[in-house]
């Protein structure tokens, strides 16, 4: 795969991420106001629920981002495209479906 291809999808990804983080955290503030309403007798243990969910939907997204700035730095040396296990090369087909692939698939498998 071609750099500017790699960097175009990237960029891609990075921005559906950021996107994903950003309404994540809109959600969050909104159950967060709804929940502290006078009136609301609902169970606070569901409020409570809902808000680790989303914090680990948030640190997922975080995680996503850093494996993505990981795959810029590998473009930035030259490296982008190979395992960061064996040096392998990972097929294009892979790198389209996630820009930001660290492994070959079997590799992945193996984890």
């Amino acid at each position: 795969m071609d750099n500017a291809t790699a960097a175009a999808l990237l960029l891609a990804e990075r921005m559906r991420v950021q996107e994903l983080l950003g309404q994540s955290s809109d959600a969050a503030l909104d159950d967060r106001a709804g929940a502290n309403e006078p009136g609301d007798m609902s169970d606070p243990a569901t409020s409570l629920t809902l808000e680790e969910q989303e914090d680990a939907v948030k640190a997922s997204l975080r995680l996503r981002l850093l494996t993505i700035e990981r795959a810029e730095q590998r473009l930035r040396d030259g490296t982008y495209g190979r395992s960061v296990r064996s040096g392998l090369a990972i097929p294009d087909e892979r790198l389209e479906a996630d820009p930001a692939a660290e492994l070959t698939v079997e590799e992945a498998q193996e984890i």
